[in-house]
Order: structure tokens, then C-alpha cells, then sequence
């Protein structure tokens, strides 16, 4: 019995590990279809609680990505951007190290809005 959970929170660990961390993979659509493909396949509430987030997280970053895109004619969107991409390193990271330490726990991104 005690062999099982331990596979459970394996497997919890790294699903959601791999669903916060998909964005260090590419920047590109690639970094969402791993959080889509673990919420297809993952059973778990935890996990496609974390993939739901992660993909929040990544709808958000490009949609932010875009905004700030267009403000670059005003002069403001080029540090607009660089703290974006900035903020696109650390949170995930934060993300990783939380879902490893409490895989019970699903990670919140701060100030994003939940579109999934």
C-alpha cells in the first residue's frame, strides 16, 4: 500500500513539475501543449489543477506579450516587456520548487486571470 502512494506522489511530482516548467522548453506554442496534454492524461485533481494554472499562466504571458508588443510606439513597452520576460523565469521556477515541496498542494500564479 505504502508502495503505491509513493508512486502517486512520483508521478504527481513530475506531472506537475512538467506542467509549470513546460515554458523554459520553448517559448513557442509547445510550452502549452505540454500543460494540455498532462490535463488529457493525468487523472489526478492535483495535477490538472496545476496544469489548468500553467496554462493560465501561459495564456496570460502571451497575451500580456502582446499588449506590451504594441506599446512598444509609446516607449513604455520595451521595460514592459523585459519585466514580463523576467517574470516569465522567476514565477515559474516558484511554481516548480512549490508543487516538488507540497505535491498535495496546487500552485496559484499571482495576477493572472483564469481563463480555463
Amino acid at each position: 500500500m505504502e508502495a503505491v502512494v509513493w508512486k502517486i506522489l512520483r508521478e504527481r511530482k513530475l506531472l506537475s513539475a512538467l506542467s509549470h516548467g513546460a515554458i523554459f522548453f520553448s517559448y513557442t506554442i509547445v510550452s502549452i501543449g505540454i500543460p494540455i496534454a498532462v490535463l488529457f492524461i493525468s487523472n489526478d485533481p492535483v495535477v490538472k489543477e496545476n496544469a489548468k494554472e500553467s496554462l493560465n499562466f501561459h495564456i496570460n504571458l502571451y497575451i500580456y506579450g502582446i499588449i506590451f508588443g504594441l506599446l512598444i510606439f509609446v516607449a513604455i513597452g520595451i521595460p514592459l516587456l523585459i519585466l514580463l520576460w523576467i517574470v516569465s523565469l522567476i514565477m515559474p521556477i516558484i511554481a516548480v520548487i512549490k508543487v516538488l515541496g507540497n505535491p498535495n498542494l496546487s500552485y496559484r500564479y499571482p495576477f493572472i486571470f483564469r481563463l480555463v
